[in-house]
C-alpha cells in the first residue's frame, strides 16, 4: 500500500463508525509529534503503540465525534514513504452538541502500508476552544 493509499484510508477511518478503527491505520509502534502542542496541556512527542491509539481514540469518542474531513490535499515527496496531508476535520461535542472545525497538516511516514512517524500541525487554540479547555491553554501559557 502506498503512503498515499494509507493517508487517505486514514481520512476515512478518522470518521468512520468505530473510532478505534484508525488506529488501523498505524503500526505497532509508532512516534507522533506535535510540535505546537503547548507544553502542560499535551507532550510534544509522545512514543506509543497501536493498541494504546485505539483505546484513547474510543475515549474521545465520548467527548467529541467527527462528522467529515473536508479540504483534502494529499502531497506526494520525493521520498516515496512520507506524504504531506492537509484536511479541515468538522466534528461536535457529545455533551453539547456544539459544532467545530479543526484544520491540520500532518506530515505523515508510511512503512509496510502503516504509519510509523507523523509530525501534526494544528492550531492550538482552536483546538483548545473546541474541546472546552480554553482556561488550561491560558494558564499552560502564563
Amino acid at each position: 500500500m502506498s503512503a498515499r493509499s494509507t493517508a487517505e484510508q486514514f481520512l476515512r477511518a478518522t470518521v468512520g463508525d468505530d473510532p478505534g478503527d484508525l488506529a488501523d491505520s498505524y503500526a505497532d509502534e509508532v512516534v507522533i509529534e506535535m510540535p505546537f502542542a503547548p507544553a502542560g496541556l499535551h507532550p510534544s512527542r509522545i512514543a506509543t503503540t497501536r493498541e494504546e491509539l485505539r483505546t484513547r481514540f474510543r475515549a474521545g469518542a465520548s467527548l467529541r465525534r467527527y462528522d467529515r474531513v473536508t479540504n483534502i490535499r494529499v502531497h506526494e515527496t520525493t521520498d516515496p514513504r512520507v506524504v504531506v496531508v492537509e484536511y479541515d476535520l468538522h466534528g461536535h461535542m457529545v455533551a453539547s452538541g456544539e459544532d467545530f472545525t479543526l484544520s491540520f497538516a500532518m506530515v505523515m511516514t508510511v512503512e509496510d502500508g502503516r504509519i510509523v512517524h507523523t509530525r501534526d500541525y494544528a492550531d492550538p487554540l482552536a483546538g483548545a476552544r473546541a474541546l472546552g479547555r480554553l482556561p488550561e491553554l491560558l494558564d499552560a501559557l502564563r
